[in-house]
């Protein structure tokens, strides 16, 4: 992988006598982010399940409401071959600061700390990893699963209120996630009105429902204009949760300040 991170290493950089001891090496890691994370007060899941939703302009813009709360926030965004968090959060790009201990978040917009794949890489380069041409279909899921165990366990977030976790579309991530972590992280999930994505939406609902994620609520984000539908209500009245927001194409923002009180 292309990074300015040099502190990372990927599972499959590892030699061969390393391979032989990888579920070790996986469990020490499992430990490494549950010890990284314990200042965290909590832990939610930012997904939707499909892309176009704006669920990273959600989730960065819920982080600056929840930070002007004076709550401590971080963000980190785990779309690691789509990442606009740090643009989000007005997050120039530059190398990060290392540690023995780790790497440093950058802070962005409101003082939310933030990690992102577009910090690691250069400037406009896509994501790339080394591995066996002949079976890199089955490699690349196996080294991005590596990247986000690194990036939850070698990050010094510090003390943080919320560690919000910016999922990419599909539901490959959120698996990688519940395995990371050992336990199901809550779920906050973004729709549009349309029952187009109301049906992508309910899939990823009950794939979290079925690994044991509590699910906080609903945001049905560009709402009351192009956009014709009833996915928020109708999947807030499926899963018996609320409909923490409707945000309008242009929000203000007492919109996201709203949301944030109703997080909680």
């Amino acid at each position: 992988m292309a990074s300015s991170f040099s502190a990372m290493r990927t599972y499959h950089e590892l030699t061969d006598a390393d391979r032989s001891g990888l579920p070790e090496q996986i469990g020490a890691q499992r430990k490494r982010v549950a010890d990284r994370l314990a200042a965290v007060g909590r832990l939610i899941a930012v997904m939707s399940g499909k892309g176009g939703v704006g669920k990273s302009y959600v989730t960065a813009h819920l982080a600056r409401a929840l930070a002007r709360s004076k709550q401590a926030i971080g963000v980190l965004d785990a779309d690691l071959n789509g990442p606009t968090i740090p643009r989000l959060l007005q997050v120039a790009h530059a190398p990060r600061t290392t540690h023995p201990d780790g790497v440093e978040p950058a802070t962005g917009a409101d003082g939310v700390k933030c990690m992102s794949m577009a910090m690691l890489i250069e400037d406009g380069a896509p994501l790339a990893f080394k591995g066996p041409t002949a079976e890199s279909f089955v490699w690349r899921g196996a080294m991005e699963a590596a990247a986000l165990r690194e990036l939850l366990g070698d990050v010094t977030w510090g003390t943080l209120d919320v560690l919000l976790l910016d999922l990419p579309p599909g539901m490959q991530r959120y698996v990688e996630l519940c395995d990371i972590l050992g336990a199901p992280p809550a779920v906050l999930t973004v729709t549009i009105p349309t029952a187009e994505s109301g049906d992508a939406v309910r899939r990823a609902m009950r794939a979290a429902v079925e690994r044991g994620s509590k699910l906080l609520g609903v945001i049905e984000n560009m709402t009351g204009q192009g956009f014709e539908g009833t996915a928020g209500d109708d999947l807030a009245k499926e899963f018996n949760v609320p409909v923490l927001a409707r945000i309008p194409w242009h929000p203000t923002p007492d919109v996201w300040g709203e949301l944030a009180g109703r997080l909680g």
